[in-house]
């Protein structure tokens, strides 16, 4: 074994047994969406006194996290995002009312004398001065505060069973001495007297306004810095208010702008569901290319193991949090993973057979260094949308974005190393050597044969497939005027929330009973069986708790299963991210290409994917499916995937041109296409199968996603071959480009027979050595 083999040999073996060390020792972290619980983003507000910066964030954080750890969450997470937000995550917890109120809460406590009764027309009072309601709604004048939430050392709720008093809070402050002054003050005035009563206020509300016990004399005051705040408190009430007052408050105001809530039944549905689709897409893909590559297909699929291994490990590494859309992803890179094996076989096909190798080994040695260049260029747009997706996507869709980069690194590491590995090993073997046929590559294949056969000159007029594409953008771009785009409620803000039911309900009986209870405007869709989304404007939870009700009402009982609420101004901030995010797709994919390629390549790619990102919108508005954070995963994969194919042909254009830079472009450009289809047509079949199963077994939940990357798929594949290149071609005929300059630039002399064909392109007229007749005629 050479030294080059005997060193990846080393390195694939090394990145295998690091993976099962990982994967077996540090578990991969589910999201909420799998694992069920509650997520919750909060965002801070600026007062008149203090801006809402990363550091009141900060201290922010701190005292939330006091309050979270109170609550009893096992796992809870608590990280700050950007300068003014905080997510929080809590596991387990299926009802958000209690921890939103309790997070929500400024919780600014202060203790105040009682100057005497008040009135609630006292407006022009003295600084610091104020008028509140007590506990049984009399107003009284308050002086100004004489002990902070600053000064509160702890607080405890407790159970008297002697006196009687039932559940209160003990209270400790730091500042004893106040505290004695404060009521050894109020001690001096008789007994029933207002004056006589100390006011404990809690966000602008008096929660407690106990009088000085008659005990305690005049000046001394209550010693030891302790007081009990009593008011029938039941078990609940008492425990949150110690929370709060123990929690202290919070340095500016926060507003719940995003909540997420799963049923743990739907995420272990999920998990299950893209576990089967995993399995039966794999399988099926695998089934393929065995009977396409024959052993080749063999050492390709154990690469797929080794590739779900280290994606596996990956993510476990890095620590990555894995959402249902980064699962779907997970399960999607399988089928894209198979590209780049099918990138190098076709190619040690071509080596063998048309370019008249000696053997297997050195058509598999060709065929990983020709199909290398290609394999690189895609995988690159491909982590320039991953890239997108984490930057400026928000919730699951960001662990998508995840997922998808470290699948796109390990098919690399999975189809160049361990596959040539693999291969390498395999085509050394005598027995294999005398055998040629059983490896996959001494035969060029069907549709290559066919295609070799026939000979189509697509190229020949490629503004009629311009107008093909533009008919089609045409009839899906209608959509979006005629039907409009049905945004999610990710992109507009509001609260969409799934539930399932005892009984079958019909969506416009259970339209009617929310329509009593109070919300006319709820939309509501059957999402599954025995299974309702109800779609509205912002609610409140207790609101929520409304819709519930209406529709355990219709439906002999109702289970939440799912939960979101997205505030307005985060809607507009998702919306205008998701356009920045499609136009820095395309903006980076023209670059790049135009760095590896020539302008008008770049040109023609990123105009067939805006063509592609048209008709899958639009076929979206005609179906009436939404749009939303999980469908901008879908668009921009389908950006990354489209690109693939653009930059296989325009390689192999590339390459092409390299030999006989004297050749029209469009010559150049239907050779190219020519010799890449069976590629395109393998890996198509391979995501078909991946994309089918996600589809059919993936759950209601990852039909959406995947019927859109299905249509992607679909479209990108025709866009990059038969959008993209024509174009490149009509444009380097207009500007007079290096391609056919002084030979007629628009494809003269295409035609069967022709002058124009180069050596390259008659060699492949040559039968190959296992004896397949491919002669054009």
């Amino acid at each position: 074994m050479k030294r080059p083999a005997r060193v990846r040999a080393l390195f694939a073996l090394a990145v295998i047994a690091v993976s099962v060390f990982i994967a077996v020792t540090v578990p991969v972290r589910l999201g909420l969406d799998l694992r069920g619980g509650t997520q919750i983003v909060l965002e801070t507000r600026s007062t008149e006194t203090l801006d809402a910066d990363a550091e009141a964030t900060d201290r922010t954080l701190e005292v939330l996290r006091g309050r979270i750890d109170a609550l009893g969450v096992a796992e809870p997470g608590i990280v700050r995002s950007g300068d003014n937000r905080i997510i929080v995550e809590l596991p387990g917890l299926q009802d958000p009312r209690q921890a939103a109120e309790v997070l929500g809460r400024t919780a600014q406590l202060s203790v105040h004398p009682v100057l005497g009764p008040g009135t609630q027309s006292d407006k022009e009072l003295p600084e610091g001065e104020r008028v509140l309601a007590d506990e049984e709604g009399e107003a009284l004048r308050l002086g100004k505060a004489s002990l902070t939430g600053q000064d509160v050392k702890g607080a405890e709720a407790l159970f008297d069973q002697q006196g009687g008093a039932g559940w209160h809070v003990t209270v400790d402050f730091r500042d004893s001495k106040g505290w004695a002054g404060l009521t050894g003050e109020a001690a001096c005035h008789p007994a029933g007297d207002p004056q006589r009563r100390v006011a404990i206020v809690l966000d602008d509300k008096i929660i407690s306004s106990p009088q000085v016990d008659p005990s305690v004399a005049c000046g001394a005051g209550i010693t030891g810095g302790s007081t009990q705040i009593t008011g029938s408190f039941t078990n609940e009430e008492a425990k949150e208010l110690a929370l709060l007052v123990h929690g202290g408050a919070l340095p500016v105001p926060v507003e719940t702008v995003e909540q997420r809530t799963v049923g743990p039944t739907l995420g272990a549905e999920a998990i299950e569901a893209s576990a089967w689709a995993a399995v039966v897409g794999t399988a099926l893909t695998a089934v393929f290319i065995i009977v396409v590559y024959r052993l080749m297909g063999v050492l390709a699929t154990l690469a797929l193991l080794c590739y779900g291994l280290i994606s596996y490990a990956g993510l476990a590494a890095l620590g990555a949090t894995l959402t249902l859309p980064g699962l779907a992803g997970f399960v999607l890179a399988i089928g894209m993973a198979v590209d780049a094996n099918v990138l190098v076989f076709e190619r040690a096909r071509e080596e063998y057979g048309a370019r008249n190798r000696p053997s297997s080994r050195s058509a598999l040695t060709a065929g990983f260094k020709g199909a290398f260049s290609a394999i690189a260029d895609s995988n690159v747009t491909t982590l320039i949308a991953a890239a997108l997706l984490f930057v400026l996507a928000s919730g699951p869709v960001k662990g998508f974005g995840v997922t998808l980069g470290i699948g796109v690194i390990a098919s690399m590491i999975s189809a160049l190393v361990i596959t040539r590995v693999l291969a390498e090993f395999a085509v050394a073997r005598r027995w294999v050597h005398r055998r040629p046929r059983t490896t996959g590559l001494a035969s060029i294949g069907r549709v290559r044969t066919y295609l070799t056969r026939r000979d189509p000159q697509l190229m020949r007029r490629p503004r009629r497939w311009l107008a093909v594409s533009a008919v089609v953008l045409v009839v899906a771009g209608a959509g979006i005027v005629v039907r409009g785009l049905n945004f999610g409620v990710e992109f507009t803000g509001g609260r969409l929330i799934e539930y399932s039911t005892s009984d079958a309900v019909d969506p416009d009986r259970a339209r009617e009973a929310l329509a009593d209870a109070g919300f006319p405007q709820a939309v509501v869709q059957s999402s599954g069986e025995n299974r309702l989304t109800v779609r509205t404007e912002e609610l409140t939870n207790a609101q929520a708790v409304e819709v519930a009700d209406a529709v355990a009402g219709v439906g002999g009982g109702a289970e939440k299963v799912r939960d979101e609420l997205i505030g307005p101004s985060l809607g507009d901030e998702l919306r205008r991210n998701a356009l920045i995010a499609l136009g820095l797709a395309l903006g980076a994919q023209l670059l790049y290409l135009a760095f590896r390629f020539r302008w008008m390549f770049g040109a023609g790619a990123v105009s067939a994917l805006a063509h592609d990102v048209v008709i899958l919108t639009g076929i979206f508005a005609w179906l009436g499916k939404p749009v939303d954070g999980v469908f901008l995963a879908a668009l921009l994969t389908v950006i990354g995937y489209s690109v693939n194919d653009s930059v296989v042909v325009f390689d192999r254009i590339r390459e092409l041109w390299r030999k006989d830079g004297k050749a029209p472009l469009a010559q150049v450009t239907n050779r190219a296409i020519l010799q890449t289809v069976p590629r395109t047509v393998n890996t198509g079949i391979g995501v078909i199968f991946i994309l089918a199963a996600l589809a059919v077994l993936g759950g209601d939940s990852l039909t959406d996603f995947a019927l859109a990357l299905l249509i992607g798929m679909l479209v990108g594949t025709y866009s990059s071959v038969l959008t993209a290149s024509p174009l490149a071609v009509e444009l380097d005929a207009r500007t007079g480009g290096g391609g056919g300059r002084g030979r007629g630039g628009r494809g003269r002399g295409l035609g069967r027979g022709s002058a124009g064909r180069t050596k390259t392109a008659a060699a492949e007229d040559r039968p190959d050595r296992a004896g397949a007749a491919t002669r054009a005629r």
